[in-house]
């Protein structure tokens, strides 16, 4: 059985641990624990895991947040993976920071990544983890906020969270998508 997933980010040194890059951080920290590397190819840095029988390609899209979905359309097509055994992995402002949760389908809600693959797959219905920063800013500081890096106390947590969405990414390949909501969504 083969997974995509999709880890939302801009690529470039100014987006690097930023708020917005975590779909990205989620995948490297996955790629530093289990050993595998990504490579730059078409659209996207890409790898291949395969884990407990399951194959399992994972994208992060260098066609920056707002055009992510021709990056997942291609990476579908290109491995042959249906829809339901896609997760895209993303920012939530809306989530407090250290709290992921997943859905098996949604509205974009404002994210701009989410908008666009929705529009170029043509469905909502695909599963994806909500990566929790929180909304601690003004009215109209919301682009600061999400392209600024995480404070010095946030950081420190960082990993514990950054893990806890990994395992929720190996569980939904593993289990399935109902077992990990249930486990991971408290």
């Amino acid at each position: 059985m083969k997974f995509l997933i999709a880890g939302l980010g801009n690529i470039g040194p100014e987006y690097i641990l930023t708020r917005h890059n975590a779909g990205f951080m989620v995948l490297d920290r996955l790629a530093a624990q289990y050993g595998f590397d990504f490579t730059m190819s078409r659209l996207a840095y890409t790898a291949e895991w395969r884990h407990k029988g399951k194959i399992i390609h994972l994208i992060k899209p260098t066609t920056y947040m707002n055009l992510s979905g021709r990056a997942v359309l291609y990476y579908l097509k290109q491995h042959d993976i249906p829809v339901e055994n896609l997760l895209v992995v993303t920012d939530d402002k809306d989530l407090p920071f250290e709290k992921i949760r997943l859905r098996a389908k949604g509205s974009p809600g404002g994210h701009n990544g989410l908008r666009n693959i929705d529009e170029v797959l043509g469905t909502q219905e695909y599963a994806r983890l909500r990566f929790g920063i929180g909304s601690n800013f003004s009215k109209g500081r919301q682009v600061d906020f999400v392209l600024g890096k995480f404070p010095d106390q946030e950081f420190e947590k960082l990993p514990e969270v950054l893990d806890r969405a990994g395992d929720a990414v190996i569980s939904f390949c593993t289990s399935g998508i109902q077992h990990t909501m249930n486990f991971f969504n408290q």
